[in-house]
């Protein structure tokens, strides 16, 4: 027992005791079992003046490179050194920080969100700040409710849309209305929207610096809303709410957040009218979408004015 170990150790005052007395009396307290550590009053002698001697280089003598062994440390035994990670630095006051569940449903009042919405939408149909509005005939802003649980986000209006003044009413959008209802969903009660609100001349892709200058639109249009999903329809919608750039098909299945909200990447519906055979992946996306939105507890409102659209029972894959 330590008791046992303790009596049989060498009964000699430790200030008589020298370094190779001290040094076998540790080794043999380790060995018992003994917890030397917890002996925090433990009093050892003060070097030898002979020790101190050697230690000290003589005058004129460099540093040895190696620094020499602490007396009390055994040579087959290094001491172990404790490195500290410095913690992050907090972040400032000013930066609160929002729950997510918070964050996703903070948004304004519906009709606040109809007003700001509108107000935005006049001034965007004078926007001048980039060479699409010199080429367009209409603006094309975003349609839908202002309470809704997703928002489609896609690239940009065609020549259909150019003329209309509305999102996704061309073949694409005419596909994305049946993808939406596929899923129970009504394309009244959802929210589209494209990166940019101008067409491109000759349908061709939007420039960086056309995005960059409409984006702070659509963010607004998302803060407005504050959908509980977003659904990026192509890799222009992708890249601008995300970051994420690269292969679609290698960014399908993540889920990204914008702001918070989570992002369902997937492709455009124009993909699928020049590669049909690819709607499984269509099929896939907005599973995933129902799914999130049921988990999501989203409660889709059903106005009597729309009685006439009503969704399939259930979820229906032939109806894209």
């Amino acid at each position: 027992s330590n008791a046992i170990a303790l009596a049989n150790t060498p009964k000699r005052n430790a200030a008589t005791m020298n370094i190779s007395d001290l040094t076998a009396t540790l080794e043999y307290w380790l060995t018992a079992g003994i917890d030397v550590f917890s002996c925090e009053r433990l009093q050892f002698p003060q070097h030898p003046k002979s020790l101190q001697e050697s230690i000290t280089p003589a005058p004129g003598r460099s540093q040895p490179s190696q620094p020499p062994i602490h007396p009390f440390q055994h040579p087959d035994f290094p001491e172990e050194k404790t490195v500290l990670k410095t913690p992050p630095a907090t972040a400032q006051s000013s930066a609160k920080i929002v729950p997510l569940a918070e964050l996703v449903t903070k948004a304004l009042p519906p009709e606040e969100r109809a007003t700001q919405l509108n107000t935005m939408a006049q001034s965007l149909a004078q926007c001048t700040r980039c060479n699409l509005a010199h080429m367009r005939t209409n603006m094309v802003f975003g349609v839908g409710s202002t309470v809704a649980p997703v928002v489609f986000v896609g690239e940009g209006p065609g020549a259909e849309e150019d003329l209309r003044g509305q999102p996704f009413v061309g073949d694409a959008g005419k596909l994305l209305d049946k993808m939406i209802h596929a899923i129970q969903l009504q394309r009244q009660l959802v929210y589209i929207a494209n990166v940019v609100k101008c067409r491109p001349p000759g349908n061709r892709n939007p420039l960086p610096s056309e995005i960059e200058q409409c984006q702070p639109f659509l963010f607004e249009q998302l803060e407005t809303i504050r959908p509980q999903v977003i659904f990026a329809l192509g890799k222009f919608a992708i890249h601008c709410l995300t970051g994420l750039s690269g292969p679609i098909e290698s960014i399908r299945g993540q889920t990204p957040r914008w702001r918070g909200i989570p992002v369902i990447p997937s492709y455009h519906p124009a993909f699928y009218l020049r590669t049909p055979s690819r709607k499984k992946a269509a099929w896939e996306d907005l599973l995933r979408l129902k799914k999130m939105l049921t988990e999501l507890g989203s409660t889709q409102p059903s106005p009597r004015s729309i009685q006439d659209h009503d969704a399939p029972d259930k979820p229906d894959r032939h109806q894209i």
